[in-house]
């Protein structure tokens, strides 16, 4: 039973960073998924899956794994790089590519 503790990466679908600044604990998998051969659903008997845990910071999620005696591995948060642009950039003269439709 080894628990993956990281902070969420910002949805696709959204450019908010909503539900991004919380720390989460899953756990890893431990069996496999199956598809049920009647109605093809996935499925799995590993009910740890379903549990996830929130924590404000890093070391409050590592002080309950190791609390609650918890084998974890904690993966790094990687920032979000926003490189500034400029809607008059596409009309620069000194552009790279000259801009047409």
């Amino acid at each position: 039973m080894v628990a993956r503790i990281y902070r969420p990466a910002k949805t696709a679908m959204q450019s908010g960073k909503a539900k991004t600044q919380r720390w989460v604990l899953d756990y890893e998998p431990e069996v496999a998924k199956s598809v049920e051969p009647l109605m093809g659903y996935t499925s799995s008997s590993d009910m740890k899956q379903q549990v996830r845990l929130y924590f404000e910071t890093q070391e409050e999620a590592v002080a309950y794994a190791r609390r609650h005696g918890i084998a974890h591995r904690v993966e790094k948060a990687h920032e979000r790089k926003v490189r500034g642009s400029a809607y008059a950039d596409n009309f620069r003269f000194n552009r790279v590519a000259p801009w047409t439709h």
